[in-house]
């Protein structure tokens, strides 16, 4: 059983693991229930995650119940103690949206929630996310988790969240990232699938991100803030919900000042 869970984890790309019957999930979580972990988006603890990552395996990173990576868990923690998006009531667009996500989101009665994607079955909108069909200023806030690398011109893509914010709004548009890389890397004459690999770390990504990526966002108009937000919570609460330690968030806004 163990060698099949890792065996998915690492091999299903995370678009069709999103799309797996959610049943399958809760009943595979009763068998790591336990006091060790902590999902914050679900709210229950568990023994152990699952281990997940096609290049390397992370233990502990997938929660069996929700779905929720290291990633998603860490934005959550961020968005209950330093945003207002629990509160108030906002017009929300979600791309590619992510299944631990959603199924919290939809029920939130204060969010106006769209969510978009040129080819999940899970999306409201089908759409291009460097050509968005949506008028300039229409949310107040837009997740695009690890979309960027998949996209042919990102900068693009980038600005076209940028146009679709309302002055004042916020967006997480999280990607693969090495942090011991000072430059993305990306060369688009490189089309084949396996140099992709060998360059991109996945044979359908167009680039591998750098530490200049908050530069690129700043490029598309956004004041960006780089938080390290594990350093924040401290080590307990990072063991806890099974955080990354050291993972930046990259929290964008469109401020009067950025237009």
């Amino acid at each position: 059983m163990k060698r099949i869970i890792s065996l998915v984890t690492r091999k299903v790309p995370r678009k069709y693991l999103n799309s797996l019957n959610f049943v399958a999930g809760r009943i595979l979580s009763v068998f790591y229930r336990g006091d060790k972990y902590e999902c914050p988006i679900e709210g229950r603890t568990y023994r152990r995650f699952l281990p997940y990552g096609r290049m390397k395996s992370r233990p502990n990173a997938l929660c069996p119940g929700s779905l929720s990576l290291e990633r998603h868990r860490l934005q959550w923690l961020y968005m209950k103690n330093e945003t207002n998006f629990f509160r108030d009531h906002l017009r929300v667009l979600h791309i590619a949206p992510e299944m631990c996500f959603l199924r919290v989101f939809k029920k939130m009665e204060n969010l106006d929630y769209v969510t978009a994607d040129l080819d999940s079955p899970l999306a409201d909108v089908r759409a291009d996310v460097m050509d968005l069909p949506f008028k300039d200023g229409d949310f107040d806030v837009v997740f695009c988790n690890h979309v960027m690398e998949h996209v042919e011109d990102d900068i693009r893509a980038m600005k076209e969240i940028y146009r679709v914010l309302k002055t004042g709004g916020w967006a997480f548009m999280q990607v693969p990232l090495d942090p011991d890389l000072e430059h993305t890397i990306e060369d688009p004459e490189v089309t084949d699938p396996a140099e992709r690999e060998r360059l991109y770390d996945q044979s359908d990504h167009m680039r591998k991100y750098g530490r200049d990526y908050g530069n690129r966002l700043r490029k598309a108009g956004f004041k960006v803030t780089e938080v390290d937000y594990t350093r924040v919570l401290g080590p307990e609460q990072v063991e806890r919900y099974a955080l990354m330690p050291g993972e930046i968030l990259y929290f964008c806004r469109k401020t009067p000042e950025s237009e």
